[in-house]
């Protein structure tokens, strides 16, 4: 569907009517304009599936802590920023903002997309706890329902580490040599599709790797670790063949923009390679640092466990060297 043009605005007004004039998913006979700084700021679109489904997941969330709230149960704040900002607040950017505008236009831009909904939605949401609050809150039914799912053979398979690396690693090579990226290109079904496979995709992985909520597939935090550097490899590879390959991805449709601005479609693949490897280094950075956090305040809790355990156990010793002391000498009193 393409958007009326609204009549001419000036200053601030201007710069609003922009924003409105591009569709969420955007055609070859939308004609976009183009990618300016300014429209970087201005280029946002707006989805009602997308924006009831972020507000609503919001509010659910925030019905959850106030619930703990009012039953005298602390909350971390960091935890709801996670998830409210970094989770929910990246998925909007990822596909309201200047990035779902031109998300079919851009390969580059496409790529920056990907990035955001496979890796920082899910890590970020995942470090919000959301199980774990939803366990606390929850009335004894659903509370009972979600125990069941959480421990069924379904979420076994679906947290299994090998499994979720295996489908993690798989979608972008089979998305982007397949047909079934131009197809989500054509299809705005299939492109939002697209949208929350890779956020699915990503939640598999992040959920057990980095996630707070008590899920099957957990492991140690070596093994962890040594996923992260697994993913490495992964992203340059691919996006260094998308820098090098000799035809253009989905080249149809990019060529039927015929844009006269930059960047041409072979640069703009060029860049969405070097994005898909420099961005996918920086991610596992990120999550290699948020490993390492969570080993270390895990760490500390194991001593401060131990060292409590050696209190007690000193304690009983001291009593029963009393006691035995006592029995030896009863006439005497300590």
């Amino acid at each position: 569907m393409k958007w009326p043009r609204p009549p001419r605005l000036e200053g601030v007004n201007l710069l609003v009517g922009a924003a409105l004039l591009m569709p969420l998913h955007a055609t070859p006979g939308n004609q976009p304009e183009p990618l300016t700084p300014v429209r970087l700021l201005t280029g946002w679109t707006w989805s009602w599936t997308i924006g009831l489904t972020v507000a609503v997941t919001a509010a659910a969330y925030l019905l959850g802590v106030q619930v703990l709230r009012r039953q005298g149960t602390h909350w971390p704040l960091g935890r709801s920023v996670a998830f409210l900002a970094g989770g929910l607040g990246t998925a909007v950017i990822a596909t309201m903002s200047v990035l779902g505008t031109y998300d079919t236009v851009l390969f580059s831009v496409h790529m920056i997309q990907h990035m955001i909904l496979m890796m920082l939605t899910p890590m970020f949401m995942a470090l919000g706890a959301p199980v774990t609050l939803a366990l606390r809150t929850l009335p004894q039914r659903p509370r009972a329902a979600l125990l069941w799912l959480l421990h069924s053979r379904l979420a076994k398979v679906l947290t299994f580490p090998p499994l979720a690396l295996a489908f993690f690693i798989a979608t972008p090579f089979a998305l982007y040599y397949s047909s079934f990226y131009p197809l989500s290109l054509e299809s705005a079904f299939w492109h939002n599709f697209l949208h929350l496979h890779f956020v699915l995709i990503g939640a598999m992985l992040m959920w057990p790797l980095v996630g707070i909520d008590p899920l099957p597939g957990r492991v140690s935090y070596p093994l962890r670790v040594l996923t992260v550097f697994v993913l490495l490899p992964f992203h340059a590879f691919l996006g260094i063949s998308i820098m090098s390959a000799n035809s253009l991805i989905a080249e149809d449709w990019y060529l039927a923009f015929n844009r006269t601005w930059s960047p041409s479609p072979a640069d703009d693949q060029y860049l969405a390679g070097g994005i898909l490897w420099g961005s996918g280094d920086i991610t596992a950075l990120v999550m290699m640092a948020v490993l390492f956090v969570q080993w270390f305040r895990q760490s500390q809790r194991e001593a401060v466990r131990e060292d409590r355990r050696l209190d007690r156990l000193e304690a009983a010793e001291a009593a029963r060297a009393s006691r035995l002391r006592a029995a030896d000498h009863p006439g005497t009193s300590d």
